[in-house]
């Protein structure tokens, strides 16, 4: 019994090591693909400063998804996909650090297509694939022996996370004709950067009393609270869309509880990255991280928002069952 138990810790210690590695081999691949595209950069935007950095790439992620957002219900869908696939893929990639051996394939497969069985089934939709991927991993689990019960729970999260939650956005979307489904969900969208930006801006020149410390030591009282306030101001412009039955006082209410599930939503990512040693989940977008970094709070948001919506009824929706 003895024997086996330090077996199992050595084998514990070989897979922590290995996931380590492989972090610091993904760490230095990306230092060289951050390198090949700073040779390839023109003259005139090399050596920009950290804000004009993260100025441009924010206005590049925020043009692509108004865009993405406005077009029609396939644009929409696109970008949906592609962000429930990378956040996903992004999410496994951290806790790969953790010593858990998520199963990646089948986890951001089913990310992405959690938002196109909603466009095209509902919410029986989202029902079919938690089925299939639990049946899936299931499968994996009994046949290939390394696999742990943690990691099939790691593998099934990852994606309910990043694909069920952001799937809701689909029924806001088709709730409503062209163009105002796509004006509502971009409002949640700006509901969500509302809800961050005022945070950080006023959080940065008055923040003085740590809100959660332990988890994510530079939020403040003072921005959580003027993030909500930008939530439930955007929240009171959802009153100006043809199609939508609410108030302002509704709103108002419906603005402060998005904006805690959007702060609570970030809150979780960072105790993920401090539970697991990183600082952000990936470099796709420079000066801002990874892309679930920056959708922490949509995945919350979204599925609250759809809820309140509907709850309330100030969207039209009709529940299909098979």
């Amino acid at each position: 019994m003895v024997q086996r138990q330090a077996d199992n810790r050595d084998a514990r210690s070989q897979e922590q090591a290995a996931g380590q590695a492989q972090a610091t081999d993904e760490r230095s691949r990306g230092e060289r693909l951050k390198d090949y595209a700073y040779a390839k950069t023109p003259q005139k935007f090399k050596n920009a400063s950290d804000l004009q950095v993260r100025f441009r790439t924010g206005f590049v992620y925020v043009t692509v998804s108004v865009l993405c957002i406005l077009i029609n219900d396939w644009t929409t869908l696109a970008l949906l996909c592609a962000t429930a696939a990378l956040c996903a893929g992004e999410f496994y990639y951290m806790l790969r650090a953790d010593a858990k051996l998520p199963n990646e394939m089948l986890g951001i497969i089913a990310a992405a297509l959690y938002p196109i069985s909603v466009y095209f089934l509902g919410l029986q939709g989202a029902l079919l694939v938690s089925l299939a991927l639990l049946l899936a991993l299931l499968v994996w689990y009994v046949f290939w022996m390394r696999a742990r019960i943690p990691d099939v729970g790691v593998s099934f999260f990852g994606a309910a996370y990043c694909g069920m939650l952001l799937s809701s956005l689909v029924l806001v979307r088709q709730a409503l004709p062209h163009p105002w489904g796509g004006v509502l969900v971009l409002g949640i969208f700006l509901s969500v950067w509302a809800n961050d930006s005022f945070a950080y801006l006023v959080g940065s020149k008055f923040g003085k009393h740590k809100l959660a410390p332990r988890v994510s030591p530079k939020k403040s009282w003072e921005g959580f609270f003027a993030g909500l306030a930008g939530s439930a101001l955007f929240w009171c412009l959802f009153t100006l869309i043809p199609g939508v039955n609410l108030s302002i006082p509704m709103a108002l209410v419906f603005g402060v509880v998005s904006g805690l599930c959007g702060v609570l939503g970030d809150l979780a990512e960072s105790r993920i990255k401090r539970n697991v040693g990183f600082k952000d989940s990936g470099t796709l977008l420079p000066g801002h991280g990874g892309l679930l970094d920056r959708c922490d709070s949509l995945f919350l948001v979204a599925v609250a928002s759809a809820i309140l919506l509907v709850a309330g009824n100030c969207i039209p929706f009709t529940w299909h069952f098979m």
